[in-house]
């Protein structure tokens, strides 16, 4: 039998304590300005240490979720300092139902990065990023989007092609659209299979890149962002 790393156990603790707060906070189960339990009660409770409780205190702090103030305690922050981008934050939105509203701006979001993103790509990419481009839209259709390997595939292929924008601030966007484009292509098909095949849009960007046509690509880039979303708002639950 393999050996427990107690480190390694730690961190898992933590790390589910966290998510589990997390999860309340994005969700309305905490409004702003709450106060959260203090270490003795919440490892009382959790039936953990007040190490593991403190670790996932900090981890939220770290995402802006929470803050911490002497005499004060842990109180939930406002939405506007939260770290919207953070793989986390985006996975824990979409375990539940997410706000429509935040569906709206996570959109709107992708649709001002993404065409621009797509359209420096066209004009700076190199033959090593077309290659790598290619490789996950091949990996893509191989696997299809309802497997792990196939979503993987797809945010390889966001990830490629902000890569070949060779803006660092851009770049620096990689890991939060990947988590978008991950979480909402689950978000489809929580209670309903895909409804189309969306191959078509990525090879539609992927040609327009790999031609150099700047123009092309931010076209094709708008109408794939633009699919998207309403793949994705047609499930969400009626108002």
């Amino acid at each position: 039998m393999a050996k427990v790393d107690p480190d390694h156990r730690a961190l898992r603790i933590h790390g589910t304590i966290a998510r589990d707060l997390g999860m309340k906070i994005v969700n309305g189960g905490y409004a702003p300005g709450d106060v959260l339990s203090g270490e003795v009660v919440a490892s009382d409770q959790l039936n953990v240490s007040r190490t593991a409780y403190r670790e996932a205190l900090r981890m939220l702090a770290a995402k802006g979720l929470v803050e911490s103030r002497p005499k004060t305690g842990t109180r939930v922050s406002d939405r506007q300092r939260w770290q919207m981008l953070d793989p986390d934050i985006l996975s824990w939105i979409f375990a539940e139902e997410p706000d429509e509203s935040l569906l709206v701006s996570l959109f709107e979001l992708r649709r001002i990065v993404e065409p621009e993103a797509a359209s420096l790509a066209a004009r700076r990419r190199t033959p090593d990023q077309i290659r790598e481009m290619k490789t996950a839209l091949e990996d893509m259709a191989r696997h299809s989007l309802t497997s792990p390997e196939g979503r993987l595939a797809d945010q390889r292929f966001h990830a490629a092609l902000l890569n070949a924008s060779a803006n660092p601030f851009l770049i620096t966007l990689t890991s939060g659209v990947g988590a978008a484009v991950a979480w909402t292509t689950v978000y489809k098909q929580r209670k309903t299979p895909l409804r189309r095949d969306p191959m078509p849009e990525h090879w539609a960007v992927f040609d327009a890149v790999a031609a150099g046509d700047a123009a092309q690509a931010h076209q094709a880039m708008t109408e794939l962002v633009d699919l998207a979303f309403l793949d994705t708002t047609s499930v969400l639950p009626p108002s």
